[in-house]
C-alpha cells in the first residue's frame, strides 16, 4: 500500500489525488492521508505530495469537464470537513465520478457518494448555524469582530455569507481552533490569512461596545423568559453548547468572554 501524504487544505488534496492516480499502481493499492493525521502502518510506503499549480489546475479542470461543477463545489465542501480521513473519500468520490460522470451525484447507494455527501452535510450545517450564531462586536474604529471555534474549517463559507450581508462594513471573523482570520474591508474584496501574529491578536482585544449590548441582551432574555416554560432539552437541540461562549446572550450564564 502506497500512502499519498497530502498538505491540510484543498489544493493540497488535488495534487494527492492527481499523484496517487498518475502513480498506475491500481486504486486498491494506494490510499490519500492529511499530513500530521493518522498513524504510521507497517508494509505501507509513504510519498509527501509538494503542492504544484499545474496538477492543481489539472485536476480542478477534469472534475469540472468529465464530471461536473456540482462535484465541484461538492468536493471542495467536504474538504472543509474535520475528519481525518477526508482526502481519501475525495478520492473514492471522483474513482466512479470519473466512471458515471455527471450522473455520479444521484447514486447514493454508492458507498463513495455516500460518504463524501456525509461529509458535505455536517460541513453545511456547521456552516448554516453559524451564520445565525456568529455574534459582532464594534471596536471604538468602527471595525466589527468576531470570534468563533467551529469543528469544521467553514471560514470560507462564512467569508462569503457575510461578505454579502455587510458588504460595506469593515470587519473580521477569527477561527480561534486554526488561528486564522477572514477580514473584510468595506467595498473591497475579502481574504483569509493567518491571525496568530501580534498585531491581529491586538486587534482582537481592542476595546468594543460589547458591554453595553450583553447588559441589553441580559435583559432582554430575563424579560422575554417565562420561568414555567423552560426546556433546556429543546434548548439544546436548536443551540447546541458549544457555540454558546461565542455568543453574546449567554455570557451572563457563566460562559466566558474570550475563550
Amino acid at each position: 500500500m502506497t500512502v499519498y501524504v497530502c498538505e491540510d487544505s484543498f489544493d493540497g488534496i488535488l495534487c494527492g489525488i492527481y499523484d496517487a492516480w498518475m502513480s498506475r499502481k491500481g486504486h486498491e493499492n494506494v490510499r490519500l492521508e492529511i499530513e500530521g493525521t493518522g498513524n504510521v502502518e507497517l508494509f505501507c510506503q509513504y510519498e509527501p505530495v509538494p503542492v504544484v499549480g499545474e496538477k492543481i489546475e489539472k485536476v480542478s479542470a477534469a472534475v469540472r469537464k468529465k464530471i461536473s461543477e456540482a462535484a465541484y463545489q461538492k468536493i471542495y465542501t467536504a474538504s472543509l470537513s474535520l475528519e481525518d480521513g477526508r482526502g481519501d473519500v475525495i478520492y473514492r468520490f471522483l474513482i466512479d465520478g470519473f466512471q458515471y460522470g455527471a450522473a455520479v451525484l444521484e447514486m447514493l447507494h454508492l458507498p463513495s457518494v455516500f460518504e463524501l455527501f456525509r461529509l458535505c452535510r455536517f460541513v453545511m450545517n456547521e456552516s448554516h448555524l453559524l451564520k445565525e450564531f456568529t455574534r459582532f462586536s464594534r471596536t471604538e474604529e468602527g471595525l466589527l469582530i468576531s470570534r468563533i471555534g467551529p469543528k469544521n474549517d467553514v471560514l470560507p463559507m462564512l467569508a462569503v455569507h457575510f461578505a454579502d450581508r455587510l458588504p460595506s462594513e469593515h470587519w473580521m471573523i477569527y477561527d480561534e481552533k486554526r488561528k486564522r482570520a477572514v477580514v473584510h474591508p468595506a467595498d473591497e474584496d475579502w481574504f483569509i490569512l493567518r491571525a496568530d501574529e501580534s498585531r491581529w491578536q491586538n486587534r482582537l482585544s481592542w476595546k468594543t461596545d460589547e458591554e453595553e449590548y450583553q447588559s441589553l441582551w441580559t435583559m432582554f432574555c430575563d424579560t422575554i423568559a417565562i420561568p414555567e416554560r423552560k426546556n433546556y432539552v429543546c434548548q439544546r437541540n436548536h443551540l447546541p453548547l458549544r457555540y454558546r461562549p461565542y455568543m453574546t446572550e449567554f455570557w451572563h450564564c457563566g460562559f466566558p468572554q474570550s475563550v
